[in-house]
């Protein structure tokens, strides 16, 4: 019995795949530079990301050796989504398999806090030919294990999930339950505050996948700065601040989980 325990494990081990959360066309050239198996192309991140133009998903398209998956989210929010939303939603799926993306990124509740299975299965046959992951929407549900059960009779292949806690770190539990209750139906990626001090902990729960961002705040190079305004409307947020990959973090991170 131990012996096969710990084979499932090195299964595992082998398997395990990254995910990048990038924001711009410089940040998927880090990625794939450093060996990152995937990214998650997104804009907005003070809004939680959502779908990028189509002019930097053809950039990413271009870059070798880097699976993409677009951000499908029209606005930022909760994830009730209107009919014109929706019909948003299917078309940037189009779009984004046209400029080249080998995966869309989506999710999809009803108001009580349930996964919207029909409006789901919608968007994984829109997005045929595509691996489609349902994002974190999973953790804003009010039934976490029957919201993972929705998505894979959903036809998902991945769900991106911090266990219905704020931190992949803290659910950790429901993540491996999650991995222990799907059986292989359905990929579970751990995201959310992954960073190289618990991605061991992370993969030892017996995750597919990890899903970091390893994020990088650099003062831009404007030298004039205006103090009375604020484009974004929040002086929270620092529009001087560039958001950059942070190598060191991912090389680490790299290193422990492949090791």
């Amino acid at each position: 019995m131990q012996y096969l325990i710990n084979s499932l494990t090195v299964n595992n081990y082998k398997r395990l795949k990254t995910e990048l959360c990038a924001y711009s066309v410089e940040a998927c050239r880090v990625a794939a530079r450093l060996g990152v198996n995937r990214v998650e192309l997104c804009a907005s991140p003070a809004e939680g990301g959502v779908t990028p133009s189509l002019a930097t998903i053809e950039q990413v398209a271009h870059i070798e050796g880097l699976d993409l998956s677009v951000m499908i989210r029209p606005r930022g929010g909760d994830f009730l989504y209107s009919d014109e939303e929706f019909s948003t939603m299917l078309r940037d799926i189009e779009l984004a398999r046209k400029a080249g993306a080998t995966g869309v990124v989506f999710g999809i509740l009803t108001a009580d806090g349930k996964v919207d299975v029909e409006r789901t299965r919608q968007l994984v046959e829109a997005s045929k030919g595509m691996e489609t992951t349902f994002h974190r929407a999973v953790d804003m549900t009010e039934d976490y294990e029957a919201a993972v059960e929705a998505i894979i009779e959903a036809g998902c292949n991945r769900i991106l999930t911090s266990g219905s806690y704020d931190k992949a770190i803290d659910g950790i539990d429901n993540i491996r339950r999650a991995v222990e209750r799907s059986h292989g139906r359905i990929e579970i990626m751990a995201g959310s505050g992954v960073v190289a001090a618990n991605a061991l902990a992370l993969k030892e729960a017996g995750v597919d996948a990890l899903h970091f961002s390893a994020k990088k705040m650099v003062a831009g190079g404007m030298q004039y700065r205006n103090p009375r305004i604020s484009m974004g409307g929040s002086s929270a947020v620092d529009e001087f601040a560039l958001r950059i990959v942070d190598e060191n973090e991912v090389t680490e991170i790299l290193t422990l989980i492949h090791k």
